[in-house]
């Protein structure tokens, strides 16, 4: 076929471009209970039902007293009764009265001020005493701290995590609204793979790719629909590519991409859809092609293990957020210095793996992960970054300044 794009491969930030602008979030919507919603993406805009937590509460263990105003030191207060979290005092306070509360529980009608309780001293006669300068905080959390009622809790378009879910939760909001996730059809092409747990025949390899392509979408919040291990004949290709565009929403392949005699991905790719590039500008990652397979997005990632995840993590990972209409979220980047030095020669950018450590002046510094060829897993193992260096970069010495893209994953 025809090179569309200079014979090096196209530059990432323009790949990205390209595949990002060809695609739009998924028709439909799904409800789900909240229990299964982590990781999914909003489909409409989330309000609170009402105000939460709803009434005025204490925020401190001691006495709600009756009054707007900071009781003066010295001043003698009755107690009336005893409001607790889930079991509220129902009476109206008095002017002179005075409510044990603990955290959390409803203030009384009348209450305006919580004095906590190691201020006070307790007097014979059920009464009590300000024995300490109270100042000016009531210790009152308002009936709509956490949300007034139909305040917007969630934006459309956004990936729930733990504290959205919790959230959501505390509003009293059961089920909601969701982009369907896009189902994914993987295959894995290779005539020397071999089933994990299978006799190895010499010159074959354990499929590895597979396993790390699920591991790492699961990851991300996706999941893989179909699979499909298939040896480098044409005939048996061209057929799990159609199943694959036939029953699911984006077809990902690893392997058979490039230019070798076993390579057919690229030619049935442009046999049954289309080929918008098929190269990179890029190390690892060079071998990627990405188009369309019956109207389907397809994403030919590499054969060479490292290569497949860290082009999926650059250019898969962005297209599944942009089919469920999610805002885009690039892996971080922040500014590191090299632990060590690092010796390479001037030629495409280059992703290395990297774990990252503090130094003794509170500096972060990265560490070369190890040998760095794509073929090698280990170099992803306990990897926390992947070191940005531009195609002219040559060797570094030891504290010079790279970006790096951050490979860990929020918790909340």
């Amino acid at each position: 076929m025809a090179e569309p794009f200079p014979p090096e491969g196209l530059p990432l930030d323009q790949a990205r471009r390209l595949v990002l602008d060809g695609l739009v979030r998924r028709p439909g919507v799904e409800t789900v209970a909240l229990a299964a919603a982590l990781g999914r993406v909003t489909a409409a805009p989330v309000s609170a039902p009402e105000a939460i937590p709803g009434f005025r509460a204490s925020v401190m263990d001691g006495y709600a007293l009756a009054g707007p105003s900071p009781p003066p030191l010295g001043s003698r207060w009755t107690l009336v009764g005893r409001a607790a979290p889930g079991a509220p005092w129902a009476g109206p306070l008095a002017p002179g009265e005075a409510v044990r509360i603990l955290t959390g529980a409803p203030l009384p009608a009348g209450a305006g001020w919580v004095v906590p309780q190691e201020l006070v001293g307790l007097e014979a006669d059920q009464a009590i005493r300000v024995e300490r300068a109270v100042g000016t905080n009531p210790w009152i959390r308002a009936a709509d701290e956490e949300a007034a009622a139909g305040q917007e809790l969630l934006a459309a378009g956004q990936r729930l995590g733990p504290a959205d879910l919790a959230r959501l939760a505390s509003c009293g909001v059961p089920e909601l609204a969701v982009v369907p996730r896009p189902r994914i059809g993987l295959l894995i092409s290779g005539d020397e793979l071999t089933p994990v747990g299978a006799s190895r025949r010499p010159g074959a390899i354990w499929e590895s790719n597979g396993t790390l392509l699920e591991a790492l979408l699961t990851r991300l919040g996706q999941a893989v629909a179909m699979k499909r291990v298939v040896p480098d004949d044409p005939a048996a290709l061209r057929q799990a590519l159609e199943l694959l565009a036939e029953r699911t929403d984006v077809v990902v392949s690893t392997g058979g991409v490039s230019v070798g005699d076993s390579d057919w991905i690229r030619p049935l790719l442009e046999d049954l859809g289309s080929v918008a590039f098929w190269k990179l500008f890029l190390k690892p990652g060079r071998p990627f092609a990405f188009g369309t397979l019956a109207g389907k997005p397809f994403f030919g990632l590499p054969g060479n293990p490292v290569a497949a995840a860290i082009t999926a993590l650059q250019l898969l990972w962005p297209a599944l957020q942009r089919l469920e209409g999610a805002e885009l979220q690039l892996l971080p980047r922040l500014r590191v210095r090299l632990a060590t030095a690092l010796s390479r020669a001037p030629g495409r950018p280059e992703l290395v793996r990297a774990t990252l450590e503090v130094g003794p002046q509170g500096e972060l510094l990265a560490r070369v992960a190890g040998p760095q060829a794509s073929s090698r897993l280990g170099s992803l193992q306990a990897a926390d970054l992947l070191l940005e260096l531009p195609a002219a970069c040559g060797s570094l010495a030891a504290g010079a300044e790279l970006w790096a893209q951050l490979l860990r994953l929020p918790i909340f």
